[in-house]
């Protein structure tokens, strides 16, 4: 036995096929459910063990095709380490023979965010509840009792019991919907278990038609009274017409239409590039109130409100390419993760990877540089820690896999293709791409299925040493820590330079150091290049000149490069400052400043025990954000550039937060404005959240209690997520302590997250944020149990 085998079920029979039936009761808020599970025997056995935990379990039975004996089981034991079940057989099954293996079961509908969960909303006044699940990566146990494992791939057949006035959604199309009368469903032991207490009730049934094969983390259902938008489109390869919905409940539906419009554009265009047909008949987003990020769930991709819903009338940039991103994100996984799935949880990146990868497809937001930014620069920050991880990891007990979901199984893997693709050329990566697919139709998946050797650990700095005797470079690999030099790890990486590729610790490449050039051009590669202070000095300046050889993306790689190898203590602070000293024009694309803005936050916030270092870095902020300011104003003209909107706002929060004064005189008059008129024509979607935040931190009670009553009746989700943000930033700890208690007695899961991630940026509530979440480590873990944001909240209670 292996050391990972502890941890797998046993192979002794395999799932082909559930037929699965759900009755939830929206009053009682509770389920149960009768789950028919059509099994291929591979070796005689004469136990059967599954997943389930959180459920009762009543009557099961099993029975054999080949010994024509239907047993009844009983006396089950209970792992509840390994959440299994094992029932042991009075009459062993043979060999290479099928069965079929039933359970009736119940549940109480989940407290948290995972499983088969209750989410509520306010309908005039009147509190209702809705329920939707969270299965991946292992809640679908929770629901009902299956194999749970991404590799034991099975089809599913969904029929779903409901209260007559609510809508109920899973993978696939309705195939048939009835109001619920006695044998409707022709089944005596349904009729007796799951329909008790419907007779004097209004109920229906609806059923779904089969799924294609899937892995059990990827089912999906959801009951509730929703409304929807719809829409539809032709697929260019198969030529059918896709129906497209998204769902909400009423008070929000109307903010829906963007994610619509995007799904509309990207399903058809994934499609071609892929060259592979969507498979599923239908494809439905579901928007809740208590989810923060998204899951692919195959034809019912389910997320948060805060990520999909755009208000058309109040409407930013930001909010809009979150959106996009989060739609194209899901989208993509139809392909990587549903169609092609990995086959355990050490390939995750095999799922993550390529959807951020493809998630390109609105020019004008210049995705592709953007991407530098949020996700290269993301993963080689988090890659630079000791605590790094590679790419592909082991885990062999799954309890453990929502620890690898951070940015090197999403950021850094879709950094390595990116980096791959630019490498062999687009087109070539995508016919590649595309084969892959193609050969794993409804699969399973390892690292070697897509190639091999981009799982090592860390990633390179390359040293730059000019010879002039040799009229050349020696360029040198070692790997990156934030902490400076560490134990040399050899990696063997294409490192492209104009086709140079680096096989070797160092090599020398002849070069004519007396012109221009610059290491990793496109900022592709994954590493970091270390110059010498006065060669880094020299690219900067001509990086600097109105008609340079340096594209945007060069620009930003060497910004980025520059302030991490600083932090690092591999140069001095100085040389990187210099470098932005000379970029003080940039007026391209607002990207390099993004680049500059988060490298300076990073410094800041290092700092942020030592005010005499912080007023000197918030200083140099001011000199280079408040002519911005003063240059773009603080207002945003219909139909204006994204780029100059955005380089407006980042100017706005860079000034308000190195605390510029008339900057922030500013913004507090016009949440003034707000307050006393309640027009918001004042406060731009854009700037919202700088104004919220720079009322409260500058202000007093009666701010933060206007702000409490905004958080309690926003007029928009972004509304909501700026007065979130704005009780995070009271100075005054009798304040802090209110939003502590708003964690911990009002707070949306969503809430909370936005929350973790604003208060470590105000100086008064970080240590405030730690010992809180040490105090309810507890309540918190339960809270978020299951689910991948609990490691967020840990991550920054620390920073």
């Amino acid at each position: 036995m292996s050391d990972g085998d502890q941890y797998r079920l046993p192979t002794n029979v395999k799932p082909i096929h559930y037929e699965l039936t759900i009755k939830t009761d929206l009053e009682k808020l509770d389920f149960r459910g009768l789950v028919k599970i059509s099994l291929d025997v591979k070796t005689e056995t004469s136990s059967i063990t599954f997943n389930s935990t959180g459920l009762e379990l009543t009557r099961a039975s099993l029975y054999s095709d080949a010994l024509k004996v239907e047993q009844p089981l009983t006396n089950p034991t209970i792992d509840d380490a390994q959440q299994r079940v094992t029932y042991q057989l009075t009459d062993k099954l043979p060999p290479n023979s099928e069965a079929e293996f039933k359970v009736f079961f119940s549940g109480t509908l989940s407290e948290e965010i995972t499983a088969y969960f209750k989410s509520s909303w306010v309908d005039k006044g009147k509190t209702k509840h809705y329920a939707l699940t969270q299965f991946a990566p292992t809640s679908a146990r929770r629901a009902f009792p299956c194999w749970d494992e991404p590799l034991l791939k099975a089809t599913f057949s969904v029929s779903m019991i409901s209260r007559a006035n609510t809508v109920n959604l899973s993978n696939m199309p309705v195939e048939s919907e009835h109001p619920l009368t006695p044998g409707l469903m022709l089944d005596i032991e349904i009729d007796e278990v799951l329909l008790a207490g419907t007779q004097n009730e209004e109920w229906k049934v609806a059923k779904y038609k089969k799924t294609p094969l899937m892995s059990s983390y990827l089912v999906a259902f959801a009951n509730g009274e929703f409304g929807y938008l719809e829409s539809s489109v032709v697929m260019p390869l198969s030529g059918k017409t896709l129906p497209l919905r998204v769902y909400a409940t009423k008070d929000v539906i109307s903010q829906a239409q963007f994610a619509l419009d995007v799904k509309k554009a990207v399903l058809p265009l994934y499609e071609e590039i892929f060259d592979v047909e969507y498979p599923l008949p239908k494809l439905d987003t579901f928007v809740s109130h208590d989810l923060d990020g998204a899951m692919e769930n195959w034809g019912l991709i389910v997320g948060g409100m805060n990520d999909l819903l755009i208000d058309p009338k109040r409407a930013s940039v930001q909010g809009k390419k979150l959106a996009a991103w989060m739609e194209c994100h899901e989208i993509a996984h139809m392909w990587f993760g549903n169609i092609t799935t990995m086959e355990w949880w050490n390939y995750i990146y095999l799922n993550e990877g390529p959807s951020f990868s493809f998630s390109r497809v609105f020019p004008e937001w210049r995705v592709n540089t953007e991407f530098t930014v949020k996700h290269l620069s993301g993963a080689l920050t988090l890659d630079a820690k000791f605590s790094s991880h590679p790419i592909e990891v082991d885990i062999p007990d799954a309890n453990h896999v929502v620890e690898i979901f951070d940015a090197l199984s999403y950021s850094k893997a879709a950094s390595v293709l990116r980096m791959l693709s630019s490498y062999v050329g687009e087109e070539k990566f995508l016919k590649g791409v595309s084969l892959y697919l193609k050969k794993n139709l409804f699969a399973n998946t390892r690292t070697h299925d897509l190639w091999e050797g981009i799982s090592e650990m860390g990633f390179p700095v390359i040293t730059v040493t000019e010879e002039a005797d040799r009229k050349g470079i020696v360029v040198r690999q070692d790997r990156f820590l934030e902490t400076g030099p560490a134990e040399l790890r050899i990696m063997r990486r294409s490192v492209v330079d104009n086709g140079a590729i680096l096989q070797e610790r160092d090599n020398f490449f002849p070069l004519d150091t007396s012109k221009p050039f610059k290491l990793n051009s496109g900022t592709n590669g994954v590493y970091r290049v270390l110059y010498t202070p006065e060669r880094l000095a020299q690219i900067a300046a001509e990086a600097a000149t109105e008609n340079s050889m340096f594209s945007l993306d060069d620009r930003l790689g060497l910004v980025l490069d520059a302030m991490a190898i600083s932090r690092a203590g591999l140069t001095k602070l100085s040389s990187a400052l210099t470098l932005v000293e000379l970029w003080r024009n940039e007026k391209e694309c607002y990207l390099v400043w993004q680049g500059i803005a988060d490298s300076l936050d990073i410094l800041v916030s290092t700092w942020w025990e030592h005010p005499d270092v912080t007023e000197k870095l918030n200083t140099f902020r001011r000199s280079l954000f408040v002519p911005l300011v003063a240059k773009l104003g603080y207002d945003y003209p219909e139909g204006e550039a994204p780029d100059k909107a955005l380089l407006r706002q980042l100017a706005i929060a860079q000034a308000s937060s190195a605390g510029d004064e008339g900057v922030n005189a500013e913004l507090k008059s016009r949440f003034q404005y707000y307050l006393e008129t309640g027009d918001d024509s004042k406060v731009p979607a854009e700037s919202q959240g700088d104004i919220f935040a720079a009322a409260v931190k500058y202000g007093g009670r009666k701010e933060y209690e206007a702000m409490v009553k905004i958080c309690d009746g926003p007029k928009t989700t972004q509304e909501k997520i700026s007065s979130v943000r704005g009780l995070s930033s009271a100075q005054d700890e009798s304040l802090l302590k209110e939003t502590f208690e708003f964690i911990s007695n009002k707070a949306r899961n969503p809430d909370i997250i936005q929350l973790c991630r604003w208060l470590p940026k105000n100086d008064k509530a970080r240590r405030l944020l730690t010992k809180y979440v040490q105090g309810q480590y507890d309540i918190l873990y339960n809270r978020f149990i299951d689910g991948f944001l609990f490691g967020t909240i840990i991550r920054v209670s620390k920073e």
